[in-house]
């Protein structure tokens, strides 16, 4: 079985238009595709696009508030119920025009207290049950609107190193919120570097957890750059992946350390099965 890699666009071929970045991960070899949001372009553009470039849309993010001013979601802001709820609707309908079938949630942010170091890892937020909550009841509603679309639903754990406050830091804590939610229609989506950054143990985790993985991004650390920059083994772990039969993609969203094309060389190296034109 080869395992499935997809170009994420918010992160690859940014030397290019957006909307040329589908046929430059075309011209690259991958197949599949991922990005933040579409939110900014026509669907029927959009649509457009992918049809003529003949890659798959994998997966993108559900609105997630003002991202350009720091928001990372609104999905545990009590205050802002009816924004996420209306963003699943859009998400939905950008979904079946693009032809997708998974969608992700980014939890939000809470504020937390500032101090140690500034290369320290800092505290999770305060479990609050009012954030709880409301990301549960949140997740319930989008869980049920994507189930009817034929949608699978994702929700993504992002460190608080970059991400200060976010409200589902770690695995962990995604689990007790798909576990809370009751939903066969959500499932973990796994960044291995914002695990690493929080937890590692990565290749037990993928063991234990891989049923309630719907998704998996890569990056090495430190740095965010392509495998093979950085600690993470990248080899033992695609190697794992392959024994325990991941069906699913594989999003490769990490900063290039250099021009995009010039990044894929650990495909090669790390002797991962990847169809080249």
């Amino acid at each position: 079985m080869s395992l499935q890699f997809s170009a994420n666009l918010s992160f690859l071929f940014t030397e290019h238009d957006f909307l040329d970045r589908f046929g430059a991960a075309a011209r690259a070899g991958l197949k599949g595709v991922e990005f933040h949001f579409p939110y900014d372009f026509d669907k029927a553009v959009l649509a457009e696009v992918v049809l003529t470039s003949g890659v798959e849309v994998v997966v993108f993010n559900l609105p997630a508030g003002n991202w350009a001013a720091g928001e990372r979601g609104v999905a545990c802001l009590p205050e802002r119920k009816a924004e996420f709820q209306d963003g699943v609707g859009r998400a939905i309908e950008y979904a079946e025009a693009l032809g997708c079938t998974r969608l992700n949630c980014l939890a939000g942010a809470v504020p937390v207290l500032r101090g140690g170091p500034a290369s320290a890892v800092p505290p999770a937020p305060t479990f609050a049950e009012k954030h709880f909550e409301t990301l549960v009841d949140n997740l319930r509603f989008a869980a049920a609107a994507t189930q009817r679309a034929g949608i699978r639903l994702l929700l993504e754990p992002l460190n608080n190193r970059d991400n200060p406050g976010f409200f589902v830091p770690t695995t962990a804590r995604a689990l007790q919120v798909l576990d809370a939610v009751g939903s066969r229609n959500l499932q973990v989506q796994y960044d291995v570097y914002h695990a690493q950054v929080m937890e590692g143990d990565l290749a037990r985790t993928l063991e234990t957890q891989l049923a309630r993985i719907g998704h998996i991004q890569i990056a090495d650390n430190p740095g965010r750059h392509e495998p093979g920059t950085g600690e993470i083994h990248f080899p033992f772990l695609f190697k794992r992946l392959e024994q325990l039969g991941y069906p699913g993609w594989i999003g490769c969203e990490y900063k290039p350390s250099g021009a995009t094309e010039d990044s894929f060389g650990w495909l090669d190296d790390f002797h991962v099965i990847f169809a080249r034109p």
